[in-house]
Order: structure tokens, then C-alpha cells, then sequence
């Protein structure tokens, strides 16, 4: 069996403690299909020296949840890994820039569709006043722009106290969207690449009635599907060509607009779960994109 290693969280942030192990358990079951072993290692052990990945021939950094909190070692990390030469898929470049969801705009000025959005460098009422008058709507959603799992993530309304509104925005930078109701009713969208090739869709809704977030720790509800809309598959294929770099993997977030428009909402790189829980069948297709990445 060849090892390789599968970066998970810092022990000490138990903010996933209850949902990691069981991911790493099913992308573990995949990989043993093709006979390789996965062995978690914390990405935090793996700061201040990249010597501890050096004897694996792939690092996968797919359970490297909670970066976010700690970005600037999360920073630190990628670019040391990037100088050792460590054999990580996704790269360790790929893992720095999308871990800050400004490279929206750039995928924006190639000709992927994203919701309008107004990046800002500190959330303040004035801010959000600019984005209800420039987006008029009546609902915004403000998120940071270095986050994971809703974290943090906003749902204002016109009239709100705007001033109790920033007491609960997150601090530095930040992206204000206007809410897109699609999302109560269709859902988010997930396409999954394994190797270059389309491995399987999710639909992903919010589970209790007024919940806006469909991550599962919010109740959100996933299902696979059978078929996925000729829009949407050409809206992935189109964030993919954009980012141009050699990936092992991608999830590609989306929703169809009020007007039917697909958008992207995210080009997870860096540690998405693949909902194998959902598309059982998809792991061994995981696990041999893997294998091939070994021998190539």
C-alpha cells in the first residue's frame, strides 16, 4: 500500500471535531480501492518546517479545515511547502491565492459569471448603504473574504440597524452580495472534477424554514443528481479553463440567479468535501485520479 498523507485540522480547533473524522474515514475507504493508504497528519504540525510531509509522494491538503482562523500561518505554511518542492495536489500556490475569495473578481474579469458583488476592506454602515443603493435590493448577505463554512456570513435587511449589523460583520476585509432567493429554493449546486474529468453534481438546500446557509452543520439537506443543466456544467468547465492550473480536484459552487442565470459562488481548492456521503460512487473515481497522479 502506498501512503500518502492527508492534512487535517489543528487539534485544538474543535469547531469540526464532530464532522472531520467521519470525512477523512470515507475518503480513506476510497483510496484503500486503490490500494493506498491514507495517513492524517494536523496542516498545523507543518508550519515552521516542511519536513515532516517530505517522505510521502503526495500530500493531499482535502481536511485542512479551519485555515481561515489562522491565515496568516495558513500563508506561511503554503509558502514553504511551495519551496521544499512538496508534492501537494491541489499546489501549494493554488492553496495560498484561494484561500482569499478576492480571486472571484479576477475569475470575474475572464468571463466567469459571478453574483455582483462589492469587495470592501472593513465593513461599515456607510459600506452597506453603497451596496443597497448599487445592487437595489432589499436583502444583502456580507461575508469575509477569508472564510470557510458561512463563517461569519451576514444576511441583512433594509431597515436594519445598521450599526448592530457591523457589531456582527466580520472585521478586515469583506464581500457584500446581494441575497440571491434561489438559493431557498434551489439550492446551491456543486460540481465535482476529479483528474480534469466531471465526477459528479450536488444539490445542497437549507434544511429549516428561514435558514439561508446550507451547510450541513446548519441543517442544510444534499443530494446527488442524476443529471446536471447543459448552463451550469458549461459555467464549470469555464471557471476551470480560467483558473488554468493543474488541478487533482475541484468543487465548483454555483447558483441559478431569479433570471436563470448560473453563478459561481465559489472554485473550492483547497479542502472541500466531495459529499461521498451523498455520491458514494464517486470515491473510487477520487481514488483513481489519485493513483494516477502517483505515477505520473
Amino acid at each position: 500500500m502506498t501512503e500518502v498523507a492527508v492534512l487535517t485540522p489543528d487539534p485544538s480547533d474543535l469547531s469540526y471535531a464532530s464532522q472531520w473524522p467521519g470525512v477523512l474515514q470515507r475518503l480513506s475507504q476510497a483510496l484503500a480501492s486503490a490500494g493506498i493508504t491514507a495517513r492524517p497528519t494536523p496542516w498545523t504540525d507543518h508550519v515552521d518546517s516542511p519536513d515532516g510531509l517530505k517522505p510521502y509522494p503526495l500530500v493531499l491538503p482535502v481536511i485542512a479545515w479551519g485555515y481561515h482562523r489562522d491565515h496568516g500561518r495558513w500563508l506561511d505554511a503554503c509558502a514553504a511547502w511551495q519551496a521544499a518542492g512538496l508534492p501537494l495536489a491541489n499546489p501549494a500556490r493554488v492553496l495560498g491565492w484561494n484561500s482569499d475569495k478576492t480571486y472571484l473578481a479576477r475569475l470575474a474579469e475572464r468571463g466567469v459569471t459571478i453574483p455582483p458583488t462589492l469587495f470592501v476592506d472593513q465593513v461599515t454602515p456607510e459600506a452597506i448603504e453603497a451596496a443597497f443603493a448599487r445592487f437595489s435590493v432589499a436583502t444583502l448577505i456580507v461575508k469575509p473574504t477569508i472564510s470557510a463554512g458561512a463563517w461569519k456570513t451576514l444576511k441583512i435587511e433594509a431597515g436594519d440597524d445598521l450599526s448592530a449589523a457591523v457589531a456582527q460583520a466580520p472585521a478586515g476585509p469583506a464581500m457584500i452580495q446581494p441575497f440571491v432567493p434561489t438559493i431557498a429554493t434551489e439550492g446551491e449546486t456543486s460540481l465535482l472534477f476529479f483528474g480534469g474529468r466531471f465526477s459528479h453534481a450536488v444539490n445542497k438546500r437549507p434544511g429549516a424554514a428561514g435558514e439561508f446557509r446550507i451547510q450541513v452543520q446548519f441543517g442544510g439537506q444534499y443530494r446527488a443528481l442524476d443529471t446536471v443543466p447543459e448552463a451550469a456544467m458549461a459555467l464549470a468547465l469555464r471557471t476551470l479553463e480560467a483558473i488554468d492550473e493543474p488541478l487533482l480536484y475541484a468543487r465548483i459552487d454555483m447558483v441559478p440567479d431569479e433570471a436563470g442565470q448560473w453563478c459561481l459562488m465559489e472554485a473550492e481548492l483547497i479542502e472541500p468535501d466531495f459529499y461521498l456521503a451523498a455520491a458514494p460512487d464517486a470515491g473510487p473515481r477520487f481514488a483513481r485520479s489519485v493513483a494516477e497522479r502517483l505515477r505520473a
